[in-house]
């Protein structure tokens, strides 16, 4: 399967909030994963989370490719394409 041209011009910046997802932490909220924006870096929970702020960064900027933030996690989503990598 070859990847989305979304993935491919993807790029891998630090994450702004490496502690956790960046509005929870601003609100006091819980998460259950975290989400990398491959845009920006925005680290935001995932739509398992009571706030669902990685989708909330893609619909607020249209930045296409997150990456899981978890530990031993690779693998990428584009919410433009609904494609997996």
């Amino acid at each position: 399967m070859s990847a989305c041209e979304h993935m491919v011009a993807a790029d891998d910046p630090a994450a702004r909030t490496p502690e956790g997802c960046e509005e929870c932490l601003k609100v006091g909220a819980r998460w259950v994963h975290l989400r990398r924006c491959l845009e920006c870096g925005h680290i935001g929970c995932c739509d398992s989370s009571p706030l669902r702020h990685a989708t909330a960064h893609f619909n607020e900027t249209g930045h296409p490719v997150i990456r899981s933030f978890e530990p031993g996690e690779e693998w990428r989503w584009c919410f433009v394409d609904q494609s997996i990598g």
